[in-house]
């Protein structure tokens, strides 16, 4: 049966939908583009699974979210205190504001962010069928994107992190139709993804190569051959670009997922750039001791009250507990004998301590972020308010007590 016969074949519902079949190493994957925000494309899902017979299903997921569909409550049982001390609170404040961006979508039109794709999940689930969750990692995506991109660049990314989470302009549901076009990541970031080569790359490129990686490499684990089928759902922005991958790619797909899910190494020079600023300040201090008692206690003293002083302004700022200003305070000076504990986790887990997180506010957490006074009324999202400001805080800390110090001395 040709492609145009299988496509008047279809229902209606299916006719204007674009779907693409492709066959690699004997096995037929029926793609299926969709909107992650669409009530059409949850028909879409079910009708497909209801007009043909399929031997998996695959979906644009990775675990974590995959858990978090199944368990939309699960991440009220967060360890905000595990979070911190494993450096992981960036990654949870992007997920959390990317989520509040799928949310403010699917308030508008009464469906839940990602509905295909549960739709897909429970169809799998309702027949009996292997359940594939080809996506990458989110956290892992939201890294190489972040690694990918100059350091003045990243500003424009956070600025379109808080942008999709702050603005309160409704979107015409032919807009959202329109997503078909695109990726619910990249239109987080809006025109700033699409105008970033390393970024688009990071968000979109790399995963339709790993995703067709997965695909060949479960395909492969589950022994199918001549005569299988499997529906894929992913975001229609992926479309193009997971099919040309699953005609052309010759690398083994385990090797090429397991490059593409490696986390990006860590650029080296910030590093340095800190420590070479702490020891010369430190070298400062030290000389100006040498010079003169008076001038060496000036010095040190400047280093602990701008240190100290911007971290504890960074809490204040925050709405943090008084404990919390205190610990940000003592924090800042010493952070070059700690490497590896940021001063912000310091506060913050005080602040977790100092202000447990209640239950209502893991409740409200995605609605309460989508405001920018709920980011100083809710308890875990101020906790790690106070993370990211004391952090800044000491940075410029640092940098004003080591111009400081360095003018006294060339002055003195």
């Amino acid at each position: 049966m040709s492609q145009t016969d299988i496509a008047d074949a279809l229902p209606p519902v299916l006719r204007d939908q674009p779907i693409e079949r492709v066959t690699r190493d004997g096995v037929e994957y029926v793609v299926l583009g969709t909107a992650h925000v669409s009530r059409t494309s949850v028909d879409a899902v079910e009708a497909l699974l209801a007009h043909e017979t399929f031997d998996a299903i695959a979906v644009e997921l990775c675990d974590s979210r995959a858990q978090g569909m199944r368990d939309p409550d699960a991440f009220k049982q967060m360890d905000l205190f595990q979070v911190i001390r494993q450096g992981k609170a960036g990654m949870v404040a992007a997920s959390l504001v990317l989520s509040s961006f799928q949310k403010r979508l699917a308030e508008q039109y009464g469906i839940q962010p990602g509905a295909e794709m549960k739709a897909g999940m429970d169809g799998a689930e309702q027949r009996g069928l292997p359940l594939w969750l080809v996506d990458r990692e989110v956290g892992t995506t939201l890294r190489r994107a972040w690694h990918s991109v100059g350091f003045w660049q990243r500003f424009g990314l956070m600025g379109g992190l808080v942008a999709s989470v702050f603005e309160r302009q409704d979107i015409e549901e032919s807009e959202i139709e329109k997503l078909k076009q695109g990726d619910m990541l990249e239109s987080a970031f809006s025109e700033f993804a699409t105008n970033s080569a390393p970024l688009y790359r990071a968000l979109i490129a790399e995963r339709d190569a790993y995703m067709a990686a997965r695909l060949r490499e479960q395909a492969a684990q589950a022994g199918f051959g001549e005569g299988r089928r499997v529906l894929v759902v992913i975001g229609a922005g992926h479309l193009k670009g997971l099919c040309e991958q699953l005609r052309t790619q010759q690398s083994d797909p385990s090797v090429e997922a397991a490059t593409l899910a490696a986390a990006p190494p860590k650029a080296r020079w910030p590093k340095w750039l800190a420590i070479g600023l702490v020891l010369a300040v430190f070298v400062a201090i030290g000389f100006a001791f040498h010079r003169n008692a008076a001038l060496g206690t000036s010095a040190l003293r400047d280093w602990v009250l701008y240190t100290g002083g911007f971290s504890a302004i960074g809490a204040i700022i925050a709405g943090a507990h008084p404990l919390s200003v205190i610990a940000a305070f003592i924090a800042g000076p010493i952070k070059p004998f700690r490497p590896g504990i940021p001063s912000g986790g310091i506060s913050a887990m005080v602040e977790a301590w100092v202000r447990r997180p209640r239950v209502a506010d893991f409740e409200t957490l995605r609605d309460d972020i989508g405001h920018w006074r709920g980011w100083w009324r809710n308890r875990v999202a101020r906790t790690l308010l106070n993370f990211f400001l004391v952090c800044l805080g000491t940075i410029i800390g640092e940098y004003t007590a080591g111009i400081h110090i360095f003018k006294s001395l060339l002055g003195g």
